[in-house]
């Protein structure tokens, strides 16, 4: 029997908005259409300071409709899937302006979203309001969960998120950084947004793992985003000894900061910076100063995963992304076609895809080998999130290229090491 739909604020104006252009439902609605259309909507920062993240989105999601356009079955049903894809702007605000154009614009039956807080959280609280299932990825679990002010225990009723914490990359972390020998006092750069804030958070971040790992962590305190001066920070770190930096920033700061520490003669021996380095482009920028600069890795071609979607594996996906676009690939590559796996695997399992509660439902209850790796709630660090593999990486100079080593892996030793770890 067909479930009745409560009524909600995204209901309520989007069916006040078909009443007064009626004759747009006489082209065909999911109850008369001969193939009925499910349409996921997509937000990243194409733009801005975050674009880096969005590098590959137009060959990932090209791929993936190609694939959707055969159609998904539910229910001995054939739907089509459309795709419809908005910029953020690395801007969380335009995030959540073009999330609610998708949810009560384009109706879109599930959104999803990826690239830091700035872009899931956002997008994430737009769903949560509006009732639509939602499942993001490409951002630490802390900041996705207590950034929306989740509450342990209860969380939320219609998104859901799947990466690594902050546990996973402060350990992989440690990881490479104890077998470097290099005296245990760190530098911490911790912007004020909401990767800084967590990452640099007294409770919840850096401090107190590094303190119980032996290490001494120089906070200077939150800097602005696109500040243009580190000198206190240099100073700080060259006062206290360190040679370790570490935190999180996006590119344009690293960039100024790894600049200014030149020019001021601080010279760390390890520098493992969260989401600035996680780019080719950002690190062949930065000239032979990117060489031996470290970060997390959450995906590489050497990750033995494979796409539950299209059966390539992470090599045969990195090297079709190399060989269309010319460039390198990224690491977000296998978090976005993920994404689109688990969609499909909702769509599959769904038990009505006229009922976004029924959508909802299907998702928490996924178990799926995907190409970043199993993804699977029932066994999450807390509500509405599950967990996926991180090991560290360190970019090594060969020839006129840049390879991303893979130095540090106890966590996840099924990801083979393929490079050993060099100081600066």
């Amino acid at each position: 029997m067909k479930k009745l739909l409560t009524p909600t604020r995204r209901r309520f104006l989007t069916g006040s908005a078909a009443m007064l252009a009626a004759p747009a439902i006489l082209r065909g609605t999911r109850a008369y259409a001969q193939t009925p259309t499910l349409r996921v909507g997509h937000v990243s920062p194409r733009t801005g300071p975050l674009a880096g993240f969005a590098e590959a989105d137009d060959y990932v999601l090209a791929a993936i409709q190609d694939h959707f356009n055969a159609g998904v079955e539910n229910n001995g049903k054939i739907w089509n899937i459309e795709i419809i894809s908005k910029d953020s702007q690395s801007n969380p605000n335009r995030a959540a302006e073009v999330a609610a154009d998708l949810i009560l614009g384009d109706e879109v039956d599930i959104i999803v979203a990826a690239s830091t807080p700035d872009t899931v959280n956002p997008v994430s609280d737009q769903a949560e309001i509006n009732e639509v299932p939602c499942i993001t990825t490409d951002c630490p679990w802390q900041p996705y969960f207590f950034g929306r002010n989740g509450v342990p225990g209860e969380g939320f009723d219609y998104t859901y998120h799947f990466f690594w914490g902050l546990e996973d990359v402060i350990g992989a972390f440690l990881d490479m950084w104890d077998q470097s020998g290099v005296t245990k006092v760190v530098g911490g750069l911790f912007p004020n947004d909401a990767d800084g804030n967590a990452w640099g958070d007294a409770e919840l971040g850096l401090p107190k793992p590094l303190a119980a790992a032996g290490y001494d962590l120089t906070d200077p305190g939150r800097y602005q985003p696109l500040t243009d001066d580190f000198s206190n920070y240099i100073n700080a770190f060259k006062d206290a000894g360190a040679e370790i930096v570490t935190g999180n920033m996006i590119a344009p700061d690293f960039a100024t900061f790894w600049s200014q520490a030149a020019q001021q003669g601080f010279s760390p021996k390890i520098v493992t910076i969260g989401k600035a380095l996680l780019f080719p482009s950002v690190i062949e920028s930065l000239g032979d100063r990117g060489d031996g600069l470290s970060s997390e890795v959450w995906w590489s071609p050497n990750h033995p995963f494979n796409s539950s979607l299209t059966g390539a594996s992470a090599k045969d996906l990195a090297e079709g992304y190399a060989a269309a676009s010319g460039r390198p690939w990224t690491q977000p590559i296998g978090f976005k076609h993920a994404l689109f796996e688990v969609v499909a695997d909702v769509v599959r399992r769904a038990e009505d895809l006229d009922d976004y509660e029924s959508i909802a439902a299907a998702i928490p209850e996924t178990k799926l080998d995907t190409i970043v790796g199993p993804v699977d709630w029932s066994n999450g660090p807390i509500n509405n999130v599950t967990k996926t593999p991180l090991v560290a990486g360190q970019w090594q100079k060969e020839g006129d290229a840049f390879d991303l080593k893979i130095v540090a892996n106890s966590a996840a030793p099924d990801i083979p090491l393929t490079g050993e770890l060099k100081l600066l």
